[in-house]
């Protein structure tokens, strides 16, 4: 378990920035870089991470952990609930101090993969999660019209003034990580108005995934706390038929499994294979 941890960091940090610099009005905060050998640390300091945390709560903690270990920041506060007649209107994940601008900053962390579905019309309505719940569409305007918005609500002022802080001078970013999978046909492709270094596989219909051409290959379908993970750190492998048992479950509930390929020569591959 500690050793999967270390690799879920190790994948989270070597997640790209979904956008350089500004996405629509929205400034991507830069996560500062790490010694290496301090993530060796990670699972003794966070012991809680050896339960079983939700990717998004997991990647939340492993930013944490990153500023906290930085002399640049200063934690101001984390995961702070705001409530109106206790009913919950929303969660600023990070309030920062930059030591050395003196600024500070309200961060919101998000971790996601994506899918690209060239049949939507719109080319940023095209970045869909797997289970076709979410787009990068939605949530980037989540961000503007929810999640930041809720540092000038009223019921955020008593917790701003305990820190001493005043919104109009609080700068506002999002620490936006993705996963990107593209159908094999496009590849090659340049997208716009995201990082194509955040391109990591594939994804195709089950259909495709029975082929004869997959049937040499071993496979693995890891739980979505270890999708970070590189498939070369994978210890368990299954043949082709067992795998697509396993599929077969994870339809039934409408998941799309993220699968981990491995070909001879220590040739390894990661792709989505879709319900849909």
């Amino acid at each position: 378990m500690q050793q999967r941890v270390e690799k879920q960091f190790e994948g989270f940090i070597n997640t790209p920035a979904l956008w350089e610099s500004t996405f629509q009005a929205i400034q991507q905060f830069e996560l500062p870089e790490i010694d290496g050998t301090l993530s060796k640390n990670i699972v003794e300091e966070l012991p809680s991470l050896s339960t079983n945390f939700v990717m998004g709560k997991r990647v939340e903690r492993f930013f944490e952990w990153i500023i906290r270990q930085n002399p640049r920041y200063k934690l101001l506060a984390e995961n702070i609930q705001i409530s109106r007649n206790k009913i919950t209107l929303g969660e600023l994940d990070f309030l920062l101090k930059d030591l050395i601008t003196q600024k500070a900053i309200h961060i919101e962390m998000v971790y996601k993969f994506y899918v690209y579905d060239p049949s939507f019309s719109v080319e940023m309505q095209r970045w869909i999660g797997p289970n076709r719940k979410d787009t990068f569409l939605q949530k980037s305007q989540k961000l503007k019209e929810k999640q930041f918005p809720l540092l000038f609500n009223n019921e955020t002022k008593d917790l701003l003034d305990s820190l001493g802080l005043t919104p109009l001078e609080i700068l506002q970013k999002s620490c936006f990580k993705a996963n990107l999978f593209v159908p094999k046909q496009l590849q090659e492709q340049q997208f716009p108005h995201i990082n194509n270094k955040c391109i990591v596989g594939t994804w195709l219909h089950f259909k495709d995934f029975k082929d004869i051409a997959y049937r040499n290959f071993q496979f693995y379908a890891p739980k979505k706390q270890d999708w970070p993970i590189l498939p070369k750190h994978g210890d368990t492998w299954f043949n082709h038929s067992e795998i697509i048992t396993q599929i077969e479950i994870s339809f039934e509930r409408k998941k799309a499994p993220l699968i981990w390929m491995k070909k001879p020569g220590h040739v390894f591959e990661r792709f989505f294979v879709v319900w849909w």
